[in-house]
């Protein structure tokens, strides 16, 4: 079993909307990737959020918490690599969003109670099922 380690963000706007994400052109999640070496969990968050979505101005509001789930690729999940995935609340007042990873070419505000219909993963649904209520 491999395990990876990732983080990622809730984005909330002035409206109260979340930001979702998409990868690969076909399926949708919250921002978060990869912690890349000599960052910290909430440097990695905000650095992938601003590839996926575009934006910058993010102000840190807490930790949300961590779940895992497997890896998916190509709608399968590889039960062989477990992701360790560690989500923190930001806000931001920036709302045009324009991705920078040709690998997540869109992004977009959905309305809280319209973002467990959007998200593609069980795990995420889940999570951001457990944390909805806090936001």
């Amino acid at each position: 079993m491999v395990d990876s380690y990732s983080a990622g963000g809730v984005v909330l706007n002035s409206k109260g909307q979340v930001l979702v994400v998409n990868q690969d052109g076909d399926s949708w999640s919250l921002p978060k990737g990869h912690i890349e070496s000599g960052e910290n969990q909430v440097e990695a968050a905000k650095r992938e959020i601003k590839e996926e979505s575009g934006i910058t101005e993010l102000e840190f509001v807490k930790e949300l918490g961590s779940y895992q789930r497997f890896r998916v690729i190509d709608g399968v999940e590889d039960k062989n690599h477990r992701k360790n995935i560690t989500m923190f609340l930001f806000k931001t007042n920036q709302m045009e969003l324009k991705p920078i990873d040709p690998e997540n070419p869109e992004a977009r505000w959905v309305d809280k109670d319209k973002v467990i219909e959007l998200l593609s993963f069980t795990k995420d649904k889940e999570f951001f099922g457990n944390v909805l209520n806090t936001l």
